[in-house]
């Protein structure tokens, strides 16, 4: 499937915002330098005295805050019956979206969001069929509805999406301003593949499928 015109990546890979990131702060404290003794720094002299020194419990390890946002690359894609393929990274060249030429696989644009990020569309994109290779991974689109669920997973997290719209545009109206596309609302998933009509001279389809979906909460 060649869907990628040139108008289309172009604003999307401007708007991408950089993903939410939770820092943890910890508190050092300072040793005194050399030289250094109670009477300049004003810190007085402890006393001597016979009951026994207080013990102090050790430091505790750090851990990562349960709520610290999980953002991925997608490895693998679930479908609603359960079949899954494996998500490959998929760049442009020459302003076309090159998808995997193995129809079984599906390719993640790399200049989309990732999966988890608070804004953006992450954006898979595979064949519908091939004349040697038969029907694609993707062609299970053309049966999917919302209310359907999709999960993401990868680098050992996972991310479920709940389907919102499927809709058929002409490829020529499929343009970087399309809501499906529009990086300035929350994340969303946008699956992308070839329908309507085959036309055979230029071996290619006339429409796109696009399956929009919203997270099921977030990543994990």
């Amino acid at each position: 499937m060649r869907t990628s015109p040139s108008r289309r990546r172009r604003s999307w890979m401007g708007a991408l915002g950089g993903s939410l990131v939770l820092a943890l702060v910890t508190a050092a404290c300072a040793s005194e330098g050399p030289g250094q003794d109670s009477r300049t720094t004003g810190v007085p002299t402890p006393v001597s005295s016979s009951e026994p020194p207080s013990t102090v419990e050790p430091a505790r390890t750090g851990r990562t805050a349960a709520s610290e946002r999980v953002r991925f690359r997608p490895e693998q894609v679930v479908l609603p019956e359960g079949e899954t393929a494996v998500v490959v990274r998929a760049r442009t060249v020459a302003g076309e979206l090159r998808v995997p030429d193995d129809i079984r696989r599906v390719g993640w644009w790399d200049g989309s969001a990732y999966a988890g990020d608070p804004f953006g569309a992450t954006v898979i994109a595979g064949h519908v069929d091939a004349p040697r290779q038969g029907l694609g991974y993707f062609e299970r689109l053309l049966h999917i509805r919302p209310g359907a669920t999709i999960t993401l997973r990868g680098e050992g997290h996972r991310a479920a999406y709940r389907v919102v719209t499927v809709d058929a545009v002409f490829k020529d109206a499929l343009s970087a301003s399309s809501p499906a596309f529009d990086q300035r609302v929350g994340h969303r998933l946008v699956l992308l593949t070839c329908t309507g009509t085959f036309d055979l001279a230029t071996r290619s389809y006339d429409q796109n499928l696009v399956v929009t979906a919203t997270p099921l909460g977030a990543a994990r």
